[in-house]
């Protein structure tokens, strides 16, 4: 497992709405909870195509939404240079 680059995560958006996404370290993953899709991170690397993308249910969108709030995740496009 590899950890994305912080000036990366500054910066990512989903290709589809281009909104900020949530990154998941610990399960190598990147995901919209507008759309339920869920991006993968390969060695450090996302996969951002949108039709490698991988629809949630709503089970899981519930368990990343709750994992996030308790600080399970970062979310994208929120640091310094997002707002550059």
């Amino acid at each position: 497992m590899m950890a994305l680059d912080p000036l990366l995560l500054e910066v990512l958006a989903c290709p589809q709405d281009k909104g900020p996404l949530l990154y998941f370290a610990d399960e190598d993953r990147l995901y919209n909870p507008r759309l339920k899709r869920s991006y993968a991170v390969t060695d450090g690397i996302p996969n951002m195509l949108i039709d490698e993308a991988v629809s949630v249910d709503d089970t899981e969108h519930r368990r990343l939404m709750e994992k996030a709030e308790s600080g399970g995740a970062t979310e994208t496009m929120s640091g310094p240079a997002a707002s550059a």
